[in-house]
């Protein structure tokens, strides 16, 4: 029962993992980097380390909102969210649903969208942004939106949760 219990919490810990990694290293660069500074380009101009502020959602939707509806869109409902994917990680309702890797990429999901919800409740609405990358023209991008660590770890879990849908559903088939 109890190792059943720890195994159950076990993906918090990467949670919490996501959480701390992403808030120290935006400390940093508050700290560290004037805000709309580039700060340290690295491999020909391909990454930079640069300090922005994001008010809105990916790729700045949402930016032109007034306050309260980006609380309700920012806050409440990201707050209902990870309340929903840290059951998914936690219930054993979920067993069948889940396989314990996707429950360790929603448990990486809840520590990426808390991560952003910390800014978004301390920041006054704005997320720290520090990491920005050369999309070389691809698309239409000169840059890549620049994004953080909660980013990050938000859109691999993401692609790894669905590609792991996709297997499994590929396996049932054959």
């Amino acid at each position: 029962m109890a190792n059943s219990t720890v195994k159950r919490f076990l993906p918090l810990s990467l949670t919490a993992f996501v959480i701390l990694l992403d808030q120290i290293s935006k400390a940093l660069v508050v700290k560290y980097i004037p805000e709309n500074t580039i700060f340290k380009s690295f491999f020909w101009d391909f990454l930079e380390i640069i300090h922005v502020r994001n008010d809105a959602i990916a790729f700045s939707i949402g930016s032109a909102l007034d306050v309260p509806i980006k609380i309700v869109f920012f806050i409440i409902l990201p707050i209902i969210l990870m309340v929903l994917v840290i059951y998914c990680v936690l219930s054993t309702k979920t067993d069948k649903d889940f396989t314990v890797f996707q429950k360790w990429c929603l448990a990486a999901i809840a520590g990426g969208g808390i991560g952003n919800l910390i800014d978004r409740v301390f920041r006054q609405l704005r997320v720290v942004d520090w990491i920005s990358t050369d999309m070389y023209g691809f698309l239409g991008f000169d840059r890549f939106p620049t994004y953080n660590i909660a980013d990050a770890s938000i859109v691999v879990s993401v692609c790894l949760i669905l590609l792991s849908f996709l297997i499994g559903e590929r396996k049932k088939i054959e």
